[in-house]
């Protein structure tokens, strides 16, 4: 019984959600909707094996072009489609949607390939815009991926232990029983200030 415990505690696991929808207003006239992604882990791929950020719609259509440009023989899956009307209000359409980004992020986890792509780590595991994304891949930033990682999450973090795990509303098909997840809490200090302007 032992050594099957310790078996299931060794298999690797990504499981993320979609969830909580908030209406942003950027000015009179435009608004827009970002979503939380909650991620736990246990797979070595991953610097932090807990973490959640914020992301709109139009980041996921950013992360979908950039993963399609570097797995030019892959058949990436497809995002929900873009809708003008969409609504906060419509509860079906909220729920759809987060089910579709739900979906299109389980299958890029579940691509090995992929997930070597610094791009998709930095957007599911830090709060960088995605052009700071793109210019920390290419190195034009004073920190580097783990830097913005861990220096991103220190803030979830704390929220975490306030309000509780992010898979208590969540299930993914791609989690397992969550043996073997533990929440990686060191942050390195850099003396180097992390936003740029």
């Amino acid at each position: 019984m032992d050594s099957m415990l310790k078996n299931l505690s060794r298999t690797e696991f990504i499981s993320v959600c979609v969830r909580d929808p908030r209406l942003h207003k950027d000015d009179l006239w435009h608004t827009h909707v970002d979503y939380e992604i909650c991620l736990h882990t246990n797979s070595m791929c991953f610097r932090k094996k807990t973490s959640g950020v914020r992301r709109r719609y139009s980041e996921f259509v950013w992360l979908r072009h950039c993963l399609e440009q570097n797995a030019l023989i892959i058949e990436l899956p497809k995002l929900p489609p873009w809708n003008p009307f969409f609504s906060l209000r419509n509860t079906e359409q909220v729920s759809q949607r987060m089910k579709g980004l739900e979906e299109f992020l389980e299958s890029v986890l579940q691509t090995p390939f992929l997930l070597s792509d610094s791009r998709l780590h930095l957007f599911l595991q830090s709060e960088l815009s995605i052009t700071k994304i793109a210019r920390c891949v290419l190195g034009k930033t004073r920190y580097t991926v783990a830097e913005a990682i861990q220096r991103c999450n220190r803030d979830y973090m704390s929220r975490l232990e306030d309000k509780g795990s992010c898979d208590s509303d969540c299930e993914s098909s791609s989690s397992s029983s969550g043996l073997g997840l533990s929440v990686d809490t060191h942050v390195r200090i850099s003396p180097v200030p992390f936003f740029e302007s």
